[in-house]
């Protein structure tokens, strides 16, 4: 075009390269296997992620990863090249950061010809699914109900039966084992004298987790994250001890189980923990809408709430008033809200910490022990402190 054939001469080359390299351009076909070593894990684990590539050219290979799921040597994606009938085995190493549900498994892939002068771009999905649990807290002891069920357990019943924790004394009456008979007593009164021992029962025992909002900060959690975690270390404790546990999750969706025992109610709980979220949800709602089998008399209600919101906070004062053994743990939004640096807004964050001392003293009056939970509090210190506030109060009895 301008007269010029050292321009041709220098062009050719490059015009034949890209028309042999469009000429003999062809898909190399790239497939994609996963396979991730097993489908359950806890916080911290790390787990093997095999990648299989079979096709043949250069492929560079992105695998994203859900919020709580990372590579354990960094984000950045793999490039290698194929040959093909010769597949790749790629051994990838995931870490589990935080607990949830999570399904893996999307691959993206970008593969050149021998040229690099043509590109494919596709995504795989194999959908592996993989649940990561909440890393369990060691507890000494759960916290004892006030009344317990008529099953063998291992919490001290406060009537007297056969057992082994010594009640009280009585005389003898006719049909008394003469195992039961205290020989000591018996000599320094003068006549026969028995045991009477506080037999071993179990408990039933309700985690009421409060999911109508939460207070968090951006990365870094917030009161549903250790709530999620405080009630399944209370669960794995109170079912080693042969109780009966159930769950209700009380906000926007209401989930619930009823009480039961075993390792198999164990992961029930755990699975449906791990589904827990924050649904809003504008409708009002009470104690009426939880099933009546969810809730069994003489039951232990455990609730884990930042009383943030007014419905959760009606419906545990309603469940104190129909006689249920309530215990409100309260999951402190306090750390995750700063005041702002006008003056107006510091008096309305003070006067905002005085109303929730108010509602504390409310449930307080009721008979019901609160203790304010920060995040880094061990939940061992939290349950010791509701047994010192139950050694000091005597309990109001609706």
């Amino acid at each position: 075009m301008l007269g010029r054939p050292e321009l041709v001469a220098l062009g050719a080359p490059f015009a034949v390269l890209l028309a042999l390299g469009l000429a003999l351009a062809r898909d190399p076909a790239v497939t994609v296997q996963l396979e991730l070593e097993r489908e359950r894990a806890v916080e911290a684990d790390e787990l093997a992620l095999v990648v299989t590539l079979t096709g043949a050219g250069l492929v560079e290979l992105a695998l994203p990863l859900p919020s709580g799921v990372e590579l354990a040597g960094g984000p950045a994606p793999v490039a290698l090249r194929l040959r093909r009938g010769h597949p790749q085995t790629l051994a990838l190493r995931l870490r589990c950061a935080r607990w949830g549900g999570y399904v893996l498994g999307e691959a993206v892939i970008r593969a050149h010809d021998r040229f690099g002068l043509t590109a494919w771009e596709g995504r795989r999905n194999a959908r592996l699914p993989l649940k990561v649990f909440p890393h369990p807290e060691l507890l000494r002891a759960p916290l004892a109900p006030l009344e317990t069920q008529a099953t063998t357990g291992n919490h001290v019943a406060r009537t007297a039966g056969d057992g082994i924790e010594f009640a009280d004394l009585r005389p003898y009456v006719p049909g008394d084992r003469v195992r039961h008979v205290n020989w000591r007593a018996s000599a320094r009164r003068g006549e026969l004298w028995v045991n009477q021992m506080h037999p071993e029962r179990n408990a039933d025992v309700i985690l009421f987790l409060d999911t109508f909002t939460e207070a968090a900060r951006y990365g870094a959690g917030g009161t549903l994250d250790y709530g999620v975690r405080a009630a399944a270390a209370l669960a794995a404790q109170y079912l080693e001890h042969r109780d009966r546990v159930g769950l209700v999750s009380f906000g926007g969706i209401l989930n619930w189980l009823v009480p039961a025992s075993g390792l198999v109610q164990r992961y029930r709980i755990v699975d449906a923990l791990l589904d827990t979220e924050i649904v809003l949800n504008y409708a009002w709602k009470d104690v009426e809408i939880i099933p009546r089998g969810t809730l069994p008399p003489k039951a232990l209600v455990l609730a884990l709430s930042p009383l943030l919101d007014e419905r959760a906070v009606a419906t545990l004062l309603d469940l104190r008033a129909r006689g249920f053994d309530l215990t409100v743990l309260e999951l402190s939004p306090v750390p995750y809200i700063d005041p702002a640096p006008g003056r107006a807004d510091g008096v309305a964050y003070r006067l905002w910490l005085l109303r929730r001392e108010v509602l504390r003293s409310r449930y307080r009056r009721l008979g019901v022990p609160i203790v304010e939970w920060r995040e880094g509090t061990p939940a061992a210190a939290v349950l010791e402190e509701v047994r010192a506030w139950r050694r000091v109060h005597r309990f109001a009895r609706a």
